[in-house]
């Protein structure tokens, strides 16, 4: 007998609350690796920390504020995350990273510094920050996802 594939996938789908957007106040995103065995963690990430590590991103091409957009993205994004839509949009995909932080002569220093690339969603991200979440989750490969929460997770420490 065949096996459903739904009943084998585990659904993940998480609200995010967006207290300064008028248009609606919450939208919905779906975890994509949800296969048992998909070596893949959701972690509930600061806003603010989050955009701060991918500012620091110097392989891939980082937006600018929302504000900068064309209109037309800018509205393209708002409908694409509307919750009255039936397809739920998957979270943004992440990898992390740290590196040593420069210290005030510009020379490599001790500490370190969390750096986050988008593989997926940074428009869905950006616009995020910009409805007013304080925070949402993002989907991140096991063996980065401690350190992705101690850097960037509402609770970390850093």
């Amino acid at each position: 007998m065949e096996q459903s594939t739904q009943a084998q996938t585990l659904e993940s789908v998480w609200e995010v609350t967006l207290p300064t957007h008028e248009h609606y106040p919450m939208t919905r995103l779906k975890a994509v690796f949800t296969e048992p065995g998909a070596r893949h963690r959701v972690v509930l990430v600061d806003t603010r920390k989050l955009l701060d590590c991918a500012d620091r991103d110097t392989t891939d091409y980082v937006l600018p504020d929302v504000p900068y957009w064309h209109p037309g993205k800018i509205r393209g994004i708002r409908e694409f995350l509307d919750p009255a839509q039936t397809r739920i949009p998957d979270m943004p995909y992440v990898t992390f990273d740290t590196r040593h932080r420069r210290n005030f002569l510009g020379l490599l220093g001790l500490a370190h510094e969390g750096v986050v690339s988008f593989r997926n969603g940074q428009h869905r991200a950006r616009y995020l920050a910009y409805a007013g979440a304080k925070a949402f989750p993002v989907e991140v490969h096991e063996t980065e996802a401690a350190a992705l929460a101690l850097y960037c997770g509402v609770n970390g420490k850093r």
